[in-house]
């Protein structure tokens, strides 16, 4: 039997009883012949306080411009966005995380309430991608993932500059090696125009994921948004819905656990962010795959490291595409046995065939060759012991320390962390700690970029660690340990550390410890309570009271009935 490709929306606009439906949707302009198509929801992220999205309205514009040429009537909606640069190291970074939930739940909400036949998401920033990837999984709907792009690099004193350079050079000013001038002059330069963030960062660490998964087509990703040939993949983008739509092509039929291990490598060989921790255990739970912190450790030490990308290398996302685009890795990864070739993709050809059609920049020395890793094993390390028995994560780009012991500097919030920071009050060899700042206790896991980098930049990279239940920007480089799980608001053994604590992070054994004995640790439990909610009513409260654990993606959880 053919698929009927408009078998969804139908309900909404076919038959006498529809009517009203129809004269509704004709007072905004469409017609007879539009409501007879396909109806494609076309889920916009843009949004105008961050650069990140900022150019998606336009690239929406193309991309209707493809549904209609191909057959079908778009029609478009908003969700929403928090841009963690410009939120970073304020309360407002609590929403970050939260704003996955409320994009996932925004496009499955319109996604049921209209019927749409099949679904473009249009992401950029960091949570855009894994929000509209879950909530395109939930509908289990026709669908494609289109990344706005990376933002071009700019130029300070002739060298590359990315806002992790900023925020580093925060660091910097408060030690002095920076004066207000050299200062000014990186802030105005780092970020030239519209996109997302340019190094291997979150935003293109999941642009990256997306394309191996096979939820975005293969090529799309590594253009820059301000490239012209971005409006020729909305386009591109649009077209392919109307096929993807006939064959009934759909998420789950894509996401299955051979595509989800494809996704953690392509982190891996990339140095990419952590935070691709917790938002592919999420999807995963989506999907109904099978998927544990254990398996991103068993995979990363598997997969050498190929990319050479900020943070931990030299080159922007910029680079990628001039080097052969995101379709490049892919193919050294199905070559060189890293990832399953003979997994699907959103076009219908597998990930073998996608990629099979890269063409290498001569000379490019982003993506290195087969043979010549740049270290034998990936960045993302999972950590135990009594500090985080249900485990933390480590990004390591291969220079730090492996095994590292100090005493603890405890804090109890972020912002009294960076006081600290910017103020000469760590000394070398501290392990920073940084609690309740977990999923619940934050609430919303805010991302710690603001103290690393002041911390790299007041030359302490080198010499001391952080040790959070919150998480970090994919900006963050250094012995920077987040997740940590249990977190302290559930009674993790982070919250009876005190200043003084000795603390082991052994990454060769994959232990992260405190020496306090087992009598002592009672003792402080036992004069130990939660600390009350931050948050007594609204979307934070609702948050804190359903989220799971790190160690579980960070999910909202179904209150039981």
């Amino acid at each position: 039997m053919t698929n009927d490709p408009k078998s969804r929306s139908r309900t909404i606009t076919d038959g006498p009883q529809r009517a009203p439906a129809r004269s509704m949707l004709k007072a905004i302009g469409f017609t007879d012949d539009d409501l007879a198509r396909p109806i494609i929801g076309i889920a916009n992220t843009w949004i105008e306080t961050m650069p990140c999205n900022y150019n998606l309205r336009q690239l929406a514009v193309k991309v209707k411009e493809g549904v209609r040429a191909a057959g079908g009537t778009p029609m478009e909606f908003n969700t929403v966005a928090v841009s963690d640069g410009v939120t970073m190291g304020t309360q407002g970074m609590k929403a970050s995380l939260i704003s996955r939930e409320v994009i996932a739940d925004s496009i499955e909400l319109m996604g049921r309430g209209y019927l749409f036949d099949g679904m473009i998401t249009l992401v950029a920033c960091d949570k855009t991608i894994p929000g509209a990837a879950m909530g395109v999984t939930r509908l289990n709907i026709p669908s494609i993932i289109l990344y706005g792009g990376s933002i071009m690099p700019g130029r300070w004193r002739d060298r590359d500059v990315t806002i992790q350079h900023v925020f580093e050079a925060v660091g910097a000013h408060a030690a002095g090696k920076l004066d207000d001038q050299g200062l000014l002059e990186i802030e105005n330069a780092a970020c030239p125009g519209p996109g997302a963030c340019g190094g291997q960062y979150t935003a293109n660490t999941m642009a990256t994921v997306m394309e191996i998964l096979g939820l975005s087509l293969m090529g799309t990703a590594s253009i820059p948004a301000v490239d012209p040939r971005k409006d020729e993949i909305g386009i591109r983008c649009g077209q392919a819905i109307m096929d993807l739509l006939r064959r009934d092509l759909k998420p789950c039929d894509i996401l299955n656990r051979t595509a989800f291990e494809n996704a953690i490598a392509s982190v891996a060989t990339t140095g990419g962010s952590t935070n691709a921790v917790l938002h592919l255990l999420a999807l995963a739970r989506e999907a109904g795959v099978p998927l544990e912190l254990e398996d991103f450790d068993t995979i990363s030490k598997n997969t050498p490291l190929y990319v050479d990308l900020m943070p931990g290398g030299q080159y922007t996302a910029v680079d990628v595409d001039r080097a052969g685009g995101i379709q490049l890795i892919a193919r050294r990864m199905v070559e060189g046995g890293l990832a399953n070739g003979a997994a699907l993709t959103v076009s219908g050809r597998t990930l073998a065939e996608e990629s099979s059609v890269a063409v290498e920049t001569p000379g490019q020395a982003v993506i290195r060759p087969l043979g010549s890793p740049i270290k034998s094993t990936g960045g993302l390390v999972i950590l135990r012991g009594n500090l985080a028995p249900e485990g933390a994560v480590i990004k390591v780009a291969g220079h730090e320390r492996s095994l590292h012991r100090g005493p603890a500097r405890v804090f109890d919030s972020e912002e009294a962390a960076m006081e600290a920071a910017l103020h000469n009050q760590i000394q070398a060899g501290d392990v920073v700690v940084i609690r309740y700042e977990g999923p619940r206790g934050g609430p919303g896991m805010r991302e710690m970029l603001g103290v690393t980098a002041a911390l790299v930049g007041a030359g302490l990279g080198e010499t001391v660690a952080l040790l959070t239940d919150g998480r970090f920007s994919g900006a963050t480089r250094g012995l920077m340990v987040g997740h940590a799980a249990p977190e302290a608001a559930r009674g993790g053994t982070l919250a009876v550390v005190r200043d003084g604590d000795k603390i082991t992070i052994d990454i060769d054994n994959r232990r992260l410890d405190v020496a306090i004995s087992d009598n002592e640790m009672a003792a402080r439990f036992a004069n130990w309570s939660p600390p009350a909610p931050r948050f007594a009513t609204g979307v934070f409260a609702r948050y804190a009271a359903l989220v799971s654990s790190a160690a579980d993606g960070a999910i909202l959880r179904t209150p039981e009935m």
